[in-house]
């Protein structure tokens, strides 16, 4: 059984790169771009020298980061177990070894037949660590400073959880079927205990998928207490992986905004229809649901958990990770993207 933490305590912040994040692979091919062109046009004296210069530099750094990349990317497991100061270590190794052999091993090409070069072999081995410790540096602050954004995120998540106006339909629906149905009311309590149980403990950045659509499902067993036939559900779990990871309290808000925008303000109700399926390496979550121009919306409906939402998926997948809404007269229907996270990579 996973350990159980309050959500006043810290989660570790994961201070090396995800380095199969597109994202990342993106801000290390420009920064490293950005700090050779920087560096090359303070020693230039001309701009025809500096084009010289860049065609020639580019000769090198190209396949070095390019294979530094993919190392990186075989290593990424390894990395994101390691410890800080041991990752950055492995990292610089990584790259230094690699500078060292592409320059060694195309010396003839880059530099014509000068033989063997001590110095220059080890001040571009020495260039690439530096440059592999300052890209660190940078995702290490970057990490730090959206450190406050993530714990942010958690309490938005727990507050979109924690409705008032769920806690008290929930409640006064069970009083409602309290006598005349005891045993429905009983389950009824069971799913919001475990609902605010799973607010409360749940540490960790991504959860089982079939964990959150369990906890959707006893979502909408309650709230159609109140709304009875009104709330109709079809699911198509059919393409679902059984072994994804996706962030925690994604599926739950998204019914919960179906519900209260879509179904409570239609007097004959509606159907949600909610599909989750893997396409190639990308996890979809469609939820659709009725939405008819001329119903006049909740205007108390506040969307925290909506921004939520689009918030925990920037950070936690960055670029991979997409957010589409689409409205027209009939319908509302949010359709998310994620990289699909097998459990065995929690």
């Amino acid at each position: 059984m996973p350990e159980m933490r309050s959500i006043n305590q810290n989660i570790p912040l994961k201070l090396l790169p995800d380095f199969r994040n597109l994202g990342t692979v993106l801000r290390i091919v420009l920064l490293t771009n950005g700090i050779a062109l920087l560096e090359l046009s303070l020693q230039a004296d001309s701009f025809t020298e500096l084009q010289n210069s860049v065609l020639h530099a580019s000769a090198l750094l190209q396949p070095v980061m390019l294979c530094s990349l993919l190392a990186l990317y075989v290593l990424n497991g390894e990395l994101a177990k390691a410890k800080p100061w041991q990752g950055a270590l492995i990292v610089t190794a990584v790259v230094a070894a690699i500078t060292l052999t592409i320059d060694m091993l195309g010396g003839e090409l880059f530099y014509g037949p000068e033989g063997f070069n001590l110095y220059r072999y080890t001040r571009h081995a020495l260039v690439g660590s530096i440059v592999a410790l300052l890209l660190l540096a940078y995702f290490r602050l970057r990490a730090l400073a959206l450190a406050p954004a993530r714990h942010e995120a958690r309490l938005q998540a727990l507050q979109a959880r924690i409705r008032p106006h769920f806690l008290f339909n929930t409640i006064n629906a069970v009083l409602s079927i309290l006598r005349v149905d005891p045993k429905r009311a009983e389950t009824a309590l069971e799913d919001m205990s475990d609902l605010f149980r799973m607010a409360m403990v749940e540490p960790h950045e991504l959860v089982a998928l079939d964990k959150e659509v369990e906890l959707a499902r006893q979502y909408l067993s309650i709230e159609s207490l109140r709304l009875g036939d009104r709330l109709k559900v079809e699911w198509d779990t059919q393409a679902m992986p059984p072994d994804a990871l996706i962030p925690p309290l994604v599926l739950q808000p998204l019914l919960e905004n179906a519900v209260y925008h879509g179904i409570e303000p239609l007097h004959e109700g509606g159907t949600i229809d909610v599909k989750l399926y893997l396409d190639g390496d990308q996890l979809h979550l469609e939820v659709r649901n009725p939405a008819r121009s001329e119903t006049p919306p909740h205007t108390n409906g506040h969307k925290i958990a909506l921004s939520n939402i689009r918030e925990r998926l920037a950070l936690l997948f960055d670029v991979e990770a997409q957010y589409l809404v689409e409205i027209d007269a009939h319908h509302y229907r949010v359709h998310i993207t994620i990289p699909y996270v097998k459990g065995s990579a929690a």
